[in-house]
């Protein structure tokens, strides 16, 4: 268990961690496959609990038959389950999707309003898909809070609190604004690749010297 750090973190700290983090990751981006706004909240949609490869693989045949609203909806529920039931959950996000699709349609002329609060009443749409699509899109500096983002950001001493919307409110207070447009995806990032959950690999990692945590992780992973 990491133990918790002192916070706010110091800021010439925080500063030089997205320094770097930029340096080696200049035009970071999903990894999520998309051609269009809706093509995006789809994607980001079915990846709840789920891979982006998974999601990828399942996208790319879906795309292919149903890239907007009206097609989706066309295929409907039964018709697109087959190619989502590879990924978890998916007979409750097929329901979601077709169902946003309709709204889509029905009350924003088949586009995706580029605004959180209508794209939190989609369904299946929450506030971190909202975010991830705010943030990718260009639209709002914001970032999502998934199981990469919290756990780097507790072994990076940015944030210290239980939840994921504490922890969002924290890292909005500390990361300097120069940052934030890129902050999720280079968190998100480094945690996917480098500072996994399981054998952080610190050796390789290019705010090591920075991480409060290391010597503890340390012992998960490589040491060096």
């Amino acid at each position: 268990m990491v133990p918790v750090l002192g916070w706010p973190p110091d800021e010439d700290r925080v500063e030089a961690i997205f320094d770097r983090l930029s340096r080696i990751m200049p035009d970071p981006k999903t990894e999520l496959n998309f051609t269009s706004p809706y093509t995006l909240v789809v994607a980001v949609a079915l990846s709840a609990q789920a891979t982006d490869v998974s999601v990828n693989k399942a996208t790319d045949r879906l795309f292919a038959v149903a890239d907007t609203p009206a097609k989706m909806l066309a295929l409907g529920e039964e018709g697109l389950v087959p190619y989502i039931a590879s990924i978890g959950l998916y007979r409750n996000k097929a329901k979601n999707v077709i169902a946003l699709s309709r709204i889509l349609l029905e009350r924003h002329g088949g586009e995706v309003p580029l605004n959180r609060a209508d794209l939190q009443a989609l369904p299946g749409v929450g506030r971190k898909t909202a975010s991830v699509v705010l943030n990718e899109l260009g639209v709002e500096a914001a970032i999502a809070v998934d199981t990469h983002v919290f756990r780097v950001s507790h072994r990076l001493g940015l944030a210290n609190a239980a939840t994921p919307d504490k922890v969002e409110a924290q890292l909005f207070r500390v990361v300097p604004e120069a940052w934030l447009p890129k902050a999720h995806h280079w968190l998100i990032l480094h945690g996917r690749y480098t500072c996994t959950a399981r054998k952080p690999k610190c050796s390789a990692c290019v705010i090591s010297d920075l991480c409060p945590s290391r010597a503890g992780l340390a012992a998960l992973g490589e040491a060096g």
